[in-house]
């Protein structure tokens, strides 16, 4: 990871990262509790990592990064995606939209917000992707 990166990191963890990737946790913990959340839980553990330190790192879909199809990418992982929605994504991205408009406020916060929308918007619709380190 560049210096660069680092540097962000540190300071997203103090403008919000900390507290996502806190939500993050809790979101795959109650899913790990259900026992039926399992799929669920190793997607949200892995968005957890990625939310306490995404500088340096980007989401992208797995088909598009592998060049094949897998069971997330499919119908399953839509249906997935739609039981997230219902239970956990809608939450997550609330907090994350709610950390973007407070960091928007200032020309500082801005990256921090950009970072906190690129987050909602993957909390609504997680399954089928993967945490890549930018090039």
């Amino acid at each position: 990871m560049s210096m660069p990166s680092i540097l962000l990191n540190i300071l997203w963890l103090i403008f919000g990262g900390f507290t996502s990737g806190v939500g993050w946790l809790l979101a795959a913990a109650i899913m790990a509790i259900s026992i039926i959340g399992l799929p669920w839980a190793r997607a949200a553990w892995t968005i957890a990592v990625y939310s306490f330190f995404p500088f340096g790192q980007s989401a992208v879909r797995r088909d598009e990064a592998t060049g094949k199809p897998d069971l997330g990418t499919g119908p399953l992982g839509f249906v997935g995606n739609v039981i997230w929605f219902i239970f956990a994504g809608w939450w997550l991205a609330l907090m994350h939209l709610a950390w973007a408009l407070i960091l928007a406020v200032t020309i500082i916060g801005l990256p921090f917000a950009w970072a906190h929308l690129k987050l909602a918007r993957l909390s609504l619709w997680p399954i089928g992707y993967m945490i890549v380190e930018n090039s």
